[in-house]
């Protein structure tokens, strides 16, 4: 199966966000490694840049539009939009949203363009997340929703500390390039 990371940007971003962008493809092949060893799936990986341009008031590029999209582009494709706004209804407090072969979240913009940290904090954290709520249920998890809830608000109520990986997709104790989620707890 594909997972297809779509890095959607407006259109006066486009040029200025490309190590943003090279992120998000070291991140996909990561995630690509994470699924294997965590779910146990296999997944090939693709990543382009969606641009947006300014679209009039009743035009505006919502969750609907990018829902139609994946229609559009095929629903046998896990496509993963890594968007500029935050969807318009969700009910994960990370502002993403999920649904089948399916996922957003609201990619944050670090304020300097080499601040990997606030990518992986802000970020990858979230991808993991709504990777986690998909995965889930497409193995049949019945509580797909509350299990990954549950241990996201331990990751900031209760000191659980997110995962930590290197540039090599390897654990790491050091300065991580990648957080993920601990899904240790799910039963697969």
């Amino acid at each position: 199966m594909l997972l297809h990371f779509i890095f959607v940007i407006k259109e006066e971003d486009y040029g200025k966000r490309n190590e943003e962008f090279q992120y998000v493809i070291h991140m996909a092949n990561f995630y690509k490694k994470w699924i294997k060893e965590k779910f146990s799936k296999n997944y090939d990986v693709k990543c382009d840049e969606m641009i947006t341009g300014h679209r009039g008031l009743l035009e505006r590029l919502d969750t609907n539009a990018l829902l139609r999209d994946h229609r559009q582009r095929g629903e046998d494709t896990f496509h993963f939009y890594l968007s500029h706004f935050r969807p318009f209804w969700t009910d994960c407090t990370c502002e993403g949203y999920f649904a089948q072969n399916f996922a957003m979240i609201h990619w944050q913009k670090p304020k300097t363009t080499d601040d990997v940290m606030f990518l992986a904090e802000k970020n990858c954290t979230t991808v993991s997340h709504e990777l986690s709520h998909e995965l889930l249920r497409q193995a049949g998890h019945k509580k797909f929703k509350e299990d990954v809830h549950d241990v996201w608000t331990r990751h900031f109520y209760a000191n659980l500390p997110f995962e930590q990986y290197g540039e090599n997709f390897e654990k790491t104790n050091d300065k991580p390039m990648f957080l993920t989620m601990d899904v240790s707890s799910f039963r697969l």
